[in-house]
């Protein structure tokens, strides 16, 4: 093994009974494991990440998002589709224009800790 390399190895080839049987039934079923799993590969694009950030400042149309991000409006509505399908950003209408924002306060959290997290 290398130096960088790192494995861990049980001292003993046993459980700690005991702390398996406490953990166990406070995890969550296997399909709620791969929503989660599904819902954080969505936070695994940059372009994403961006459009998020814009909507946790202010709503906004695709247009502004576009100018902003110095992007094309299809490639930000291509976006702004998979985050509406992962339920991160809703949408309203006013007259011809559709504003978007984010969905609710959860993901305002998640992109306010992820920041606290990566700047400490």
């Amino acid at each position: 093994m290398h130096e960088h390399e790192y494995a861990e190895h049980c001292e003993e080839i046993r459980t700690h009974q005991d702390i398996v049987d406490r953990v166990k039934p406070e995890m969550p079923d296997e399909e709620s494991l791969y929503d989660l799993a599904e819902l954080f590969k969505v936070f695994g694009d940059t372009t994403r990440i961006r459009i998020l950030y814009v909507l946790f400042e202010e709503e906004m149309c695709v247009c502004d998002i576009a100018e902003l991000l110095n992007m094309s409006q299809s490639a930000i509505s291509h976006q702004l589709r998979i985050l509406k399908q992962s339920r991160l950003v809703r949408n309203r209408r006013e007259g011809k224009t559709i504003y978007y924002f984010l969905a609710d306060d959860h993901v305002r959290t998640i992109i306010g800790q992820g920041m606290e997290h990566i700047e400490e």
